[in-house]
């Protein structure tokens, strides 16, 4: 089976897909509580701000050489703390429009994926479990396994993980779902 072959449920997936995670966010909104604000936000983005650190990923504190991990004083950072990985995007308003589109495009890169691990695997003639499985496990890696690794090693916490998780079995959920009522 070509892949050209299911861009119906490569497509279908993607905007099922979307629609569960605006719903996810917007009403149900268990994410809510994934963030909190610092006590003394206004000093730190004024301390951020007079560092004049232009946009991207920090690490506070910051060590360039992993040799350099057991001098003192970087011991003694550690220990006094605090500890942090910080991410600074561009100044201006936020703005929901990008961030959609790209999710959306990342939803079609999955189910694409999904769709080529699966035919690939299974004949075109797969009945609906197999289909399901296939599509549906590819998708949940993709979907629950980046928060995983934020747990692990940037130290995201591990009930926001835990949502993510199911967030991403939801999504899966409904991939598998999709290709295997389209898959013939």
């Amino acid at each position: 089976m070509f892949l050209a072959h299911l861009w119906i449920p490569i497509v279908v997936s993607a905007v099922l897909v979307f629609i569960a995670s605006s719903v996810i966010h917007m009403v149900v909104k268990w994410h809510r509580s994934d963030f909190r604000g610092l006590p003394n936000e206004d000093a730190v983005r004024s301390a951020i701000r007079a560092g004049n650190a232009v946009p991207g990923e920090y690490m506070i504190p910051y060590c360039s050489d992993m040799k350099d991990m057991k001098s003192p004083d970087m011991q003694r950072k550690f220990t006094e703390g605090p500890i942090a990985g910080i991410v600074l995007r561009a100044p201006g308003p936020p703005s929901m429009g990008r961030p959609l589109v790209l999710w959306f495009i990342f939803n079609l890169v999955v189910a694409a994926i999904a769709a080529y691990v699966a035919a690939k695997g299974l004949p075109a003639t797969a009945a609906a479990g197999p289909v399901c499985a296939v599509a549906g496990t590819v998708a949940f890696v993709a979907y629950a396994g980046g928060s995983v690794q934020m747990g692990i090693w940037w130290g995201k916490p591990w009930p926001n993980v835990v949502r993510d998780v199911i967030d991403g079995l939801i999504y899966s959920v409904i991939t598998g779902a999709v290709f295997a009522w389209l898959w013939r």
